[in-house]
């Protein structure tokens, strides 16, 4: 049986991403784009796929200052990521 890995994401940012917002409530775009070591463009290129998908939340709260954006991932993007990985761990498993 050939294992499923999920496309959306499997891509290199977007693992790196999920990785990343799996281990924290939310985190600051700025704080994403950084441990990436990509630009804004690539940053919210990868984000905005992640969030068609569903699996990761944007809100850019209003207040005083500078308004930041903050991304978590959603209860299904924990799944996703969750199920990904197992599979990755499989693949690895199965490998000779």
């Amino acid at each position: 049986m050939k294992a499923a890995l999920n496309e959306i994401i499997h891509a290199p940012n977007r693992l790196q991403i999920c990785a990343f917002l799996i281990s924290v409530d939310r985190a600051e775009f700025s704080i994403v784009r950084d441990m990436l070591g990509v630009t804004d463009s690539v940053t919210s290129k990868h984000i905005k796929i992640l969030q068609q998908a569903g699996y990761v939340q944007i809100a850019k709260p209003t207040g005083q200052g500078r308004v930041k954006t903050w991304l978590e991932l959603t209860p299904s993007g924990r799944l996703a990521y969750a199920q990904h990985v197992d599979t990755l761990r499989r693949v690895i498993a199965d490998s000779p």
